[in-house]
This record gives C-alpha cells, structure tokens and sequence, in this order.
C-alpha cells in the first residue's frame, strides 16, 4: 500500500506575538487526498507546539515517500493501539 508525505512551506504564528517558518518541511499523510488544513494541523502536531494562533501552508506538494514516524500523524507508533 503506498504511503503519502507532503513537502511544503509553512508560517505559524503564537499567541504570543511570536512566530515560525519552515521550509520544505515534510510530514507523514493518511492519504493522498487531505487538505491544507489537515497538513498545517499534523505540522503543528509533529512539532508539539503550544498557543499557535495560526498556521498556513503553501507550496503543498503530495509525494509517494514511506512514513519516517511523524509524530501526531498516521504512522505516530504512540497512536497504534496496543496489542493484548
């Protein structure tokens, strides 16, 4: 089964005036098929940051890559359900 990561720029901005950039940051996807919105919430999840006002993505692009364990995302092995 293949598997989606999206490489993209992103602007977040803090609550506390403060503020982020990244550039072609990349992070594990469900599927192919999200939207922006969902990539700037796994982004911001990846990097557990706290008092984000807001985040914007841009320059989005989907590529086939196997997961490397984004954490907050799809492959996150802290979301797997454990086995009994």
């Amino acid at each position: 089964m293949p598997q989606y990561r999206a490489v993209f720029d992103a602007i977040v901005t803090f609550s506390n005036e403060g503020g982020l950039q990244a550039q072609r940051f990349r992070v594990d996807l469900p599927s192919a098929e999200v939207s922006d919105e969902v990539i700037a919430e796994l982004f911001v999840t990846s990097l557990d940051l706290l008092m984000v006002e807001g985040a914007q993505v841009s320059d989005v692009e989907i590529i086939e890559e196997p997961h490397k364990g984004t954490r907050g995302g799809p492959s996150d092995p802290r979301l797997r359900p454990s086995a009994p």
